[in-house]
């Protein structure tokens, strides 16, 4: 089974109610609950991951900047927010001696990604080796695999990326459906990351949370 990543985002931002979203959320069966570095101020950040971790959740920050100064900026602010993962960038060897000490997992993005919301570029073969680059560098605990956002086989890719590194994969970016995301239990994935589709109301179901149950429920996953 995998674990199921609540992202309080939506295109590739954290929504700005984002914490009042997660306060009518406190009381369900969420284990992880993410945010992207874009989308609010970082005192508002602070508020919203303290609030995820007092009640015993794992907070993770996405970083999805564009530019490497901007990328480095971000990782710096996950430590200062002190969350359990940071997910994405692309700059691994910068980000391993800034987070270095921390008791933060590291899962940068796999493969070329460009453009915001994020897209993942270039052939299989090439997110591949780059996964097995990363996978090898110290300090790095897993892969961030934009899996939706390759225009290929992604399941395929999803698999062989998992077989390929000894480290836990994430797949992130537009999971929609329970389709989806059996296809990636179905590959391996450690976790998946649901966003913009549960903004969307795209699950059949008629609130937020019941969008959510649904995803625990349907696809079987661990919370």
């Amino acid at each position: 089974m995998s674990h199921f990543i609540l992202m309080l985002t939506r295109d590739d931002r954290t929504v700005g109610d984002a914490a009042q979203v997660y306060r009518r959320l406190r009381g369900g069966p969420l284990l992880h609950v993410g945010v992207k570095d874009i989308g609010l101020p970082f005192d508002e950040l602070a508020e919203l991951v303290a609030m995820i971790k007092a009640d015993g959740r794992q907070a993770l920050l996405e970083v999805v900047s564009g530019t490497r100064d901007a990328e480095l900026t971000s990782l710096e602010a996950a430590a200062r927010l002190q969350v359990d993962y940071a997910l994405g960038g692309r700059q691994a060897h910068d980000a391993v001696r800034i987070l270095r000490g921390r008791p933060i997992r590291y899962f940068p993005f796999a493969g070329h990604t460009v453009g915001h919301p994020t897209r993942l570029v270039g052939d299989a073969t090439e997110i591949i080796e780059d996964a097995r680059a990363l996978a090898a560098i110290p300090g790095v605990h897993g892969l961030d695999l934009l899996a939706y956002r390759f225009a290929g086989d992604v399941p395929a890719l999803a698999r062989a990326v998992v077989r390929a590194v000894p480290v836990p994969v994430i797949a992130a970016g537009s999971i929609d459906s329970a389709m989806r995301i059996g296809a990636m239990q179905a590959a391996g994935v450690w976790g998946f990351t649901v966003g913009s589709a549960l903004f969307d109301g795209l699950f059949p179901a008629d609130t937020f949370g019941a969008q959510i149950a649904s995803i625990l429920d349907v696809a079987g996953v661990q919370p």
